[in-house]
């Protein structure tokens, strides 16, 4: 166990040390840099660049595929132009976004693919028995931070960020979470999939809130397709080729269950010379949606939790930040 751990946490928090971002101009861009996690909600960029969606549809032009830990080190890619587009959840997107950062979601990738989860032996039968106890997530502020605390929120319990007594730590990549449960370093999780079910499946954790009930959890998008404004306007044709790659990941996701899983595990193995068992994979698939549909209201709605727990200085206004007509056109929407 300690041997996969230490595999994955290396594999999964590495990233690839390569080429900065594309031209300025559609005619002179050689490579798109595109950008995801090594997470099972992720599986349309997976699928895609696993069985050469991407490199299809984009032709003569280049394709460079960078993983993140977190959406805090994407947001930092996109924004110096690193990476040109690519899937990120929602919440570092949001935040980005409402900073003044260029960003536009151009469709969604997942839904759901969130999971609390407490660990065995830490006396959490419930989200009431947080009070003195710990918690951990990919990011301060990402889509599962907020998903857990807004119900914590809803029972009168605040995380130390804000003077309460549950204890977040931040920045913990999914991967390190079974570490940290292993260790008994870290009472429970908001975890994203598949992490979440290995460490229910492998580790014996509890689950205190599947996904479908976690907060705005069946419709919030966990993954969304992003890239800059600037990217768009000037490459108009790139983005139209990379969402009809897109749609043929998602479809493909949806029709060939078996090979997606394979998929993925084989890209894990690559990054870190482990693969998960085939159980926690087929149980984590349960628990999310790989969709194209986008609910802009959730996204809002995951925006005014995100500012009721103040992560954000000044109410959400989200005018101008979903843009899904491109993909409407190629979906038939």
């Amino acid at each position: 166990m300690k041997k996969l751990l230490s595999a994955l946490t290396i594999g999964v928090v590495a990233t690839v040390l390569a080429a900065c971002g594309s031209d300025s101009t559609s005619g002179s861009v050689e490579e798109v840099s595109i950008g995801y996690f090594p997470n099972l909600d992720h599986a349309a960029a997976i699928v895609g660049k696993e069985l050469g969606f991407f490199e299809d549809e984009l032709g003569d032009i280049g394709t460079e595929f960078r993983h993140f830990p977190n959406g805090n080190d994407f947001m930092d890619a996109l924004d110096t132009g690193t990476i040109d587009i690519g899937y990120v959840g929602p919440g570092p997107a949001i935040n980005y976004f409402l900073t003044g950062g260029d960003v536009v979601v151009l469709g969604a990738a997942a839904n759901g693919a969130t999971l609390i989860v407490a660990r065995e032996g830490s006396g959490i039968e419930s989200l009431e028995d947080f009070d003195g106890k710990s918690f951990c997530t990919p990011g301060n502020g990402c889509t599962h931070n907020v998903q857990l605390e807004i119900m914590l929120k809803d029972l009168g319990l605040l995380s130390n960020r804000v003077g309460g007594t549950v204890e977040h730590q931040s920045r913990v990549a999914p991967s390190s979470m079974i570490g940290m449960f292993e260790q008994g370093q870290i009472d429970a999780a908001a975890a994203p999939e598949p992490w979440g079910t290995y460490l229910v499946e492998e580790l014996g954790a509890k689950v205190i809130a599947e996904w479908d009930e976690v907060f705005v959890g069946e419709t919030l998008p966990s993954v969304v397709v992003v890239t800059t404004n600037k990217f768009l306007e000037e490459n108009p044709e790139i983005v139209d080729s990379f969402l009809r790659a897109h749609k043929a990941s998602v479809d493909f996701a949806n029709e060939n269950t078996a090979e997606t899983l394979e998929a993925v595990n084989g890209l894990i193995y690559d990054l870190t010379q482990s693969s998960l068992p085939d159980r926690v994979l087929e149980n984590a698939w349960k628990r999310m949606v790989v969709t194209t549909e986008t609910h802009a209201d959730a996204l809002q709605d995951w925006a005014d939790a995100s500012y009721e727990l103040q992560f954000m200085d000044q109410d959400p206004n989200l005018d101008g930040f979903v843009n899904t007509s491109r993909l409407d056109a190629i979906v038939g929407n």
